[in-house]
């Protein structure tokens, strides 16, 4: 499902007004993708305000750390599931109802977790904590069959570095979230076209 998107937005929603603003935003810059947090009470009715009026966009569900967020997420709409961490009850659900799970991996114990559950793409999360690129390359040694989504730490200044490698999927973040939403999603597109 994601390998089409090359960069995933991390998306916080506080309420309808937000979500229009926001969202609205990402279809004008033409980046098509909202990993849209539970990090706020809004997050169920947001994914469900975002499949009905912006079906452009793919939705996901990212900070999803139980079942029961789990649950709502995919009864809301959802297309995929991001945590931080993995999280087997998480793995589960999504199993249950076939819909794709980016468990939070770093260490090779936690990728062997998730090789374990037949996931093939994880989050490399906080990337620039955890050893960014270089960790990526050298975890991806014992682990070819995984594919990599670090999330944190990653802009505009290091996107083209990120995606250059074999080992990376996509990259997530809320960078571009950040003042005109529209001019960056746009840029992000142009350094994407110019480097991919």
């Amino acid at each position: 499902m994601i390998e089409q998107f090359k960069v995933i937005p991390v998306v916080v929603l506080n309420d309808e007004n937000d979500a229009k603003e926001k969202l609205s935003q990402l279809v004008e810059g033409n980046l098509l993708v909202a990993e849209i947090t539970f990090r706020t009470d809004y997050a169920e009715e947001g994914i469900k305000y975002a499949i009905k009026n912006y079906p452009s966009i793919c939705v996901g569900a990212g900070t999803v750390i139980n079942a029961t967020q789990c649950k709502k997420a995919i009864g809301s709409g959802a297309k995929f599931i991001v945590s931080p961490g993995f999280n087997q009850e998480v793995c589960d659900v999504c199993k249950e109802h076939n819909v794709e799970y980016l468990p939070g991996c770093v260490t090779p114990t936690e990728i062997m977790m998730a090789i374990s559950n037949g996931i093939k793409v994880v989050k490399f999360f906080p990337a620039n904590v955890y050893g960014g690129l270089s960790a990526i390359k050298a975890l991806s040694a014992p682990f070819p069959q995984i594919k990599f989504v670090p999330t944190g730490g990653v802009n505009d200044n290091n996107l083209a570095e990120f995606l250059s490698s074999d080992h990376i999927l996509a990259v997530g973040g809320s960078w571009m979230m950040k003042g005109n939403i529209a001019e960056n999603c746009k840029r992000i597109n142009k350094i994407i076209k110019e480097n991919i």
